[in-house]
C-alpha cells in the first residue's frame, strides 16, 4: 500500500466530484438528488485506479488492496466534506443548506455540521460498497490463494 498513491487518487476523485458538483450548481440542478449517484463514477474510477496501480506494482493480498481501495475513497471523502463546508459557508451557511435539505433524508432542519456528518456517514457507506465491489473483480488477480505453482501437481 502506497500512501502517495492513495492521496493522489483520492485527490483525483475529489476533483471529479467537485467539478461535477459545481456544474450541477451552475445549471441549477443542485437539488436533484438522483444526480448525486453520478458521484459513484468518480469514486469507482479512482478506487479502481488505485487497485490497478497496486496490481501493476505486484502488491498482492486481498486485504492490502481492500485497505488501499477504502483509504483512497476515504481520502476523497474527507477532502470533499471540508471543501463542502467551506463552500457552504461561502454561500451563506445554514441558509444555503436549507435550500436543498428537504431532498435529503435527514428530516427537520439540520445545521451545516449535522448535514455534513450525514454526508460523511453516507460517504463511508459508499466507500465501503465501492471498495468491496471492486475487490470482487480484482480478487483473483491480487490474491494467489489456491493456485498450484508446482509443475509436479499438474
Amino acid at each position: 500500500m502506497k500512501v502517495s498513491r492513495i492521496i493522489i487518487n483520492g485527490i483525483i476523485i475529489f476533483i471529479g466530484i467537485a467539478l461535477f458538483f459545481l456544474l450541477m450548481e451552475m445549471l441549477g440542478l443542485g437539488d436533484q438528488i438522483y444526480l448525486r449517484l453520478v458521484n459513484f463514477i468518480f469514486v469507482i474510477y479512482g478506487v479502481n485506479r488505485t487497485i490497478k496501480q497496486d496490481y501493476a506494482d505486484h502488491i498482492d493480498g486481498y486485504f492490502t488492496n481492500l485497505s488501499s481501495a477504502f483509504f483512497t475513497a476515504f481520502t476523497s471523502l474527507v477532502i470533499s466534506i471540508f471543501a463542502f463546508i467551506a463552500y457552504a459557508e461561502y454561500k451563506g451557511g445554514e441558509e444555503y443548506i436549507h435550500t436543498f435539505v428537504e431532498n435529503y433524508i435527514f428530516g427537520g432542519t439540520p445545521s451545516l455540521y449535522q448535514f455534513c456528518m450525514g454526508l460523511f456517514i453516507e460517504g463511508l457507506a459508499a466507500s465501503a460498497i465501492v471498495s468491496f465491489t471492486l475487490m470482487q473483480f480484482w480478487k483473483d488477480k491480487v490474491e494467489k490463494i489456491n493456485k498450484v505453482d508446482d509443475l509436479n501437481h499438474n
